[in-house]
């Protein structure tokens, strides 16, 4: 039985059917394309060449000054002398590339007029078609260009059509002597369209394609950001669900201190000791889902379960980091100011963070360097702040096209706690971190 219908038919049809729609919408767009582009007030100024500036547009000007007297000089030597009125056509003539460098549909319409108001001056003298100049033809070959490096293909070929069409128009209450002229005519004019379009449709797609790199870095950056927001949301649930679970505790520790306590001191110590562990499966639910790394539920990546659950980093720890930078190469000192006191858990983690990071990105971008540590508890709060003087060879890392994603996490982290942090060169070629976190002194522990 022969075989009626497949599924490679079906997918040929169905391209079938959307390039037809395609191209009816195409052609129900086209007037409003023409109308919108071909529009004779329409302004679009020819940009300035990235490399050659406005030169190009002293050429151009140039050419038109060149080909207007050429033009000129063809005429005066045909008709003997050329009336005012071709002069001054000439001039139009020539005056309409120029024109085409601020508004190009105006400068179409000014050269079109122009050709036809000269063939129909000089068709008698010449006694033929297409009674148009070499000049006259190349100025209008230049207007094409212009046009159609600006406007829509759509527009750029009824520009090329009203020109063919006026070349045509000229022809036809004449004999046709020498139909080779209309034919160079129209080859001049679709190759300027075609090359015109063509660069246009290059410079769009350059253009796109800058866009979408840009797109790409803001991406690229915006999920940096987010990613350390999940990891400083993480290290937060670490701290408040080890406090919380430390208040659970004691609550439920506390009615085996007291000898006989009361039934309302057992009952509140119940709620505090419930509403800790609501407090904890709540803050486990909401947050709990920014731990997922790649391990399944019962921790197979015994390392990253470890990592997880290992007590976060407080400034106590910091002598460890600076010992283990130091092993990896980096000449790094520490200094201290003021009398060090406990601060916050969420305090002492992103100081202890933000000195992790700056040391790295010391020994990642300034191999060589000698970097120093120092923070200074005072009064308001703790700051800390990291120094490394310039690099000592070239860094490996290749040259850099776009800012770090590490300060974003140090701005996160400072921002988040109230304070201010501030990072930028500093004489000599170094670099300099200083983030001033607040922590205010509790007056009861101080004068």
């Amino acid at each position: 039985m022969p075989r009626l219908w497949s599924q490679d038919d079906t997918s040929g049809g169905n391209a079938v059917v959307r390039d037809t729609a395609r191209w009816e919408s195409a052609l129900r767009a086209a007037p409003g394309v023409i109308r919108a582009d071909l529009r004779p007030g329409r302004r679009d100024p020819l940009p300035r060449h990235r490399h050659l500036g406005r030169l190009a547009h002293g050429h151009i000007v140039l050419f038109c000054v060149l080909m207007g007297i050429w033009d000129q000089n063809h005429y005066e030597s045909v008709m003997q002398p050329a009336t005012g009125a071709v002069s001054l056509l000439v001039v139009l003539q020539s005056a309409a590339p120029v024109l085409a460098l601020s508004r190009p549909a105006a400068a179409l319409w000014v050269s079109t007029a122009a050709l036809t108001l000269t063939a129909a001056l000089t068709s008698a003298v010449f006694g033929g078609a297409w009674p148009w100049s070499v000049p006259a033809i190349a100025l209008h070959t230049l207007v094409l260009l212009l046009l159609s490096l600006r406007v829509r293909p759509t527009a750029a070929a009824a520009a090329f059509g009203i020109s063919v069409l006026t070349g045509i128009g000229a022809a036809f209450p004449h004999p046709v002597p020498g139909p080779v002229t209309l034919l160079q005519g129209a080859l001049a004019f679709a190759v300027a369209t075609v090359i015109g379009c063509s660069l246009r449709a290059a410079r769009v797609s350059r253009t796109r394609l800058v866009e979408q790199e840009e797109l790409t870095a803001e991406e690229r950056a915006r999920r940096a950001l987010l990613e350390e927001r999940g990891r400083i949301a993480r290290e937060l649930h670490d701290v408040v669900a080890h406090h919380m679970s430390v208040i659970s505790i004691q609550a439920q520790v506390a009615p085996h201190l007291v000898a006989d306590p009361s039934p309302e001191l057992r009952e509140n110590l119940a709620g505090i000791r419930q509403n800790a562990v609501d407090a904890l499966t709540e803050l486990r639910r909401v947050l709990g889902v920014l731990r997922g790394d790649g391990a399944d539920e019962h921790g197979t990546d015994g390392r990253a379960a470890g990592a997880r659950h290992a007590p976060q980093p407080t400034l106590e720890r910091l002598g460890d980091l600076l010992a283990n930078v130091r092993a990896a190469g980096l000449d790094v000192t520490a200094e201290s100011r003021g009398e060090p006191r406990p601060l916050s858990p969420g305090t002492e983690l992103s100081a202890y963070r933000i000195v992790q990071e700056a040391l790295s990105n010391a020994m990642r971008h300034a191999p060589g360097a000698r970097a120093t540590v120092r923070t200074h508890y005072h009064r308001d709060g703790l700051t800390v702040r990291i120094t490394n003087t310039a690099p000592a060879r070239p860094a490996c890392t290749g040259p850099r096209t776009e800012p770090g994603h590490g300060l974003l996490g140090m701005r996160e982290r400072t921002a988040m706690l109230g304070g201010e942090l501030a990072a930028g060169p500093v004489p000599g070629g170094g670099w300099e971190v200083t983030a001033t976190l607040p922590a205010p002194l509790d007056p009861k522990d101080g004068s």
